[in-house]
């Protein structure tokens, strides 16, 4: 699912970053890793992009310096996500195209109170906004409640680091000791990490946040791999059991279409629905009480 949203862009100019350094060398080597990393040779990039291969050539060994509007080409062609084409503009020695804006900031307000919307709505079954790295930000009543089912009051504490919903899920002392099918779910979720980083989305953050999830006790070794034959599934299917309370779910995950600031480009919305009349009536009843 996609929801549209619309922000300003922060155009800047084809200026050469500070000091005018040409870094055209790095700029080759990461062009030639996305490239790599789309399964492109360069004649393939170069009829994709309509630009002579010779001069792409010379792009990628350092040889020849690409113009500002060459490294947006490249990176439109080779479906680059704006925190990666801020890395090529930056390397090629201009300035970034694509701003990070909090969402606490005052020009997110909007967006800010539809989420909060989006949130309220879904009570009262759990909602949370998390950003790129899997960082919760926003939470509504049906996960709070959720979290307090399962979870003790310093749990959060044990995990360590900032709330991040990968995390509190692989964590013993998170929610893994209460997640029934967690080898099924869990190898799911570290093969979308293992995806996000093949696709250029993650980045060092997504990259020691799966270097830490992979430390944890008694998780496979066959997880430390990107499995190119397992199919994403559609949905997470997750069954919870914590004495005599049972709940079964199924989440997904929604996307804002904004290309013009990374941090809503890489904002995400999970929802988790009721898989059952039994986790539904729960659900319901825990919303009514509260």
């Amino acid at each position: 699912m996609t929801t549209r949203a619309q922000t300003t862009v922060n155009q800047t100019s084809g200026s050469r970053t500070p000091g005018g350094s040409r870094t055209t060398g790095n700029f080759g080597r990461l062009l030639k890793q996305w490239r790599e990393r789309r399964r492109l040779s360069q004649l393939g990039l170069a009829v994709d992009a309509e630009v002579s291969s010779r001069h792409l050539s010379f792009i990628e060994t350092g040889r020849a310096q690409p113009s500002r509007d060459m490294v947006l080409l490249l990176s439109r062609v080779l479906e680059v996500p704006p925190r990666g084409r801020n890395d090529l503009l930056t390397a090629a020695g201009y300035a970034p195209v694509y701003r990070e804006t909090g969402l606490e900031a005052p020009e997110m307000a909007d967006v800010r109170r539809a989420l909060d919307f989006m949130m309220r709505q879904q009570e009262p079954y759990p909602g949370l906004v998390i950003d790129g790295h899997w960082n919760i930000l926003m939470t509504n009543g049906g996960a709070r409640r959720l979290m307090g089912l399962f979870l003790e009051p310093d749990a959060v504490a044990a995990v360590g680091g900032p709330p991040n919903a990968m995390r509190l899920f692989y964590h013993p002392r998170g929610m893994r000791p209460f997640i029934v099918n967690w080898e099924a779910t869990a190898a799911g979720l570290i093969q979308w990490l293992h995806r996000d980083l093949a696709r250029g989305i993650g980045d060092a953050e997504t990259s020691r946040l799966l270097e830490e999830l992979l430390s944890y006790p008694d998780v496979p070794q066959k997880w430390r791999t990107l499995d190119l034959d397992a199919a994403p599934v559609p949905f997470l299917g997750v069954e919870l059991r914590r004495g005599k309370t049972h709940l079964t779910f199924f989440s997904t995950l929604t996307t804002l279409g904004v290309p013009y600031d990374i941090t809503l480009h890489e904002l995400r919305v999970e929802c988790f629905f009721p898989a059952d009349p039994e986790s539904e009536a729960l659900l319901r009843n825990l919303g009514d009480s509260a």
